[in-house]
């Protein structure tokens, strides 16, 4: 249903910043894919890219984004506006930013519904309360203002808005960041029962691994702008292959099992204003080989999942030979 393809995008600044570089990945109908890594990975101007959002002095320099047999970045805004909140819907990092302070939840529900059409204030009301008991919250709360609402309430509330004509993708760019754990867990299960019931896909980013862990089919990890790997997310959390995804789970307690120290990772991510030869990964892996400073990884097949490191160099190769050889014989 959506398949990113090559994404570059770059700011524009005095010295350029790659912040997504070469990206391709594809959302199947109904998958949860989960993306995640540190702050400044590029995982917010990924999706802003996805959904035509960004701003100058960002702009998409290569690749496509093809949502449901159209590209997006060739499009118009005014085709764009048809396809968004219908095909294809947002929530935001923080609801109390995203909704409007001076207008009424039920009046921004109204407003993204007559942008699509021409319904009845009863059609607005009665459908603005049947999303609205969709995600747990009192329909009475059409009348409140966003102030009035806690935290766990906005953003189900926004949620609600983004599903008000059940479209076939949702993207969430860390939609718990401001909740406790307790609220967060209780989120994020609304969100997965809302997938099962009513069937849409989602792409939600967050720099906590553990918060997809047990909601996400796939997972995606990413540094320095690029994909450091990307699989099954049962795969991920007990074979992780790239030292980067190593180091994240690593840097997380279990709830269960013996009690082990937390590791960090060394260092700070790379300035990508400055592009360098080798692995992004480089100067912070425990497991840097000498060619790791010269040779830039390429994203390869390993372990059922694919991983931009040269580890695995070897091992692509050789299974691609022994397949070419298989498919001779």
């Amino acid at each position: 249903m959506l398949e990113v393809s090559g994404l570059t995008v770059e700011y524009a600044t005095e010295r350029p910043v790659r912040a997504v570089d070469d990206v391709s990945f594809s959302v199947a109908r109904g998958e949860f894919l989960g993306i995640v890594g540190e702050s400044g990975c590029g995982k917010s101007t990924l999706l802003f890219a996805i959904c035509q959002l960004l701003a100058a002095p960002a702009a998409i320099t290569a690749g496509s984004v093809t949502f449901s047999g159209s590209n997006l970045v060739t499009m118009t805004q005014r085709q764009l506006t048809a396809i968004r909140w219908r095909d294809l819907s947002v929530v935001m990092q923080s609801a109390m930013n995203a909704l409007n302070p001076v207008k009424s939840i039920g009046a921004q529900f109204a407003d993204a519904m007559r942008a699509h059409g021409r319904p009845s204030r009863k059609e607005v009301a009665a459908r603005s309360a049947e999303v609205l008991r969709l995600v747990g919250i009192d329909p009475v709360h059409r009348r409140s203002f966003p102030h009035q609402l806690s935290g766990g309430m906005r953003q189900r509330a926004m949620i609600a808005m983004a599903l008000l004509f059940t479209p076939d993708l949702v993207i969430m760019d860390e939609p718990t960041s401001a909740l406790d754990v307790v609220a967060q867990r209780s989120l994020m299960t609304q969100i997965k029962e809302l997938q099962a019931k009513l069937g849409f896909a989602i792409v939600f980013v967050t720099h906590d691994m553990s918060l997809v862990s047990h909601f996400s089919d796939r997972l995606m990890v990413m540094y320095a702008g690029q994909i450091a790997e990307i699989g099954a997310t049962r795969r991920v959390f007990s074979h992780p292959l790239h030292p980067y995804s190593q180091g994240l789970l690593e840097a997380f307690p279990a709830i269960r099992g013996p009690r082990v120290a937390l590791t960090g990772i060394p260092g700070a991510p790379p300035d990508l204003s400055v592009s360098g030869d080798g692995c992004r990964f480089e100067p912070r892996c425990a497991r840097r080989m000498p060619e790791c400073a010269t040779t830039a990884p390429a994203l390869v097949s390993a372990g059922g999942s694919d991983v931009r490191c040269l580890l695995y160099a070897t091992t692509s190769a050789d299974a691609d030979a022994s397949a070419s050889a298989g498919s001779t014989q």
